[in-house]
């Protein structure tokens, strides 16, 4: 009976657990190199648990992987105060997978400079 219990209790916490296991690490960007991406907002992404926007370079369009909504609002940038045609300038690391993709440590808009992370 007791083995009957832990083994349903186990079940339970893996499923509650499984939000965790679905969302990425933040290792497979290189934080050993920092960019500096300064273009036009093409698209913005609000949803959780990371709101994205994808931003229009000199070079390419890049989709920049920002900190979830409720923290950039927090921290004075909502994410809905950001909207396509805008000027952003984002500073973080590269992605080793994906040569378009970064995460952004700090996001510069209307003159508002917020530390996301």
């Amino acid at each position: 009976m007791q083995t009957r219990r832990h083994l349903l209790l186990s079940g339970i916490a893996l499923l509650a657990s499984k939000p965790v296991f679905a969302h990425h690490g933040w290792g497979s960007y290189d934080s050993t190199r920092t960019l500096t991406l300064e273009g036009v907002v093409d698209k913005v992404i609000p949803d959780n648990p990371h709101a994205e926007l994808f931003l229009k370079t000199s070079e390419k369009t890049w989709q920049v992987i920002l900190s979830p909504p409720y923290r950039m609002a927090n921290r004075g940038k909502p994410i809905t105060d950001i909207q396509a045609g805008d000027k952003v300038v984002a500073v973080g690391y590269p992605s080793k997978n994906h040569a378009d993709e970064m995460r952004a440590e700090r996001i510069t808009h209307n003159g508002t400079t917020v530390e996301l992370r």
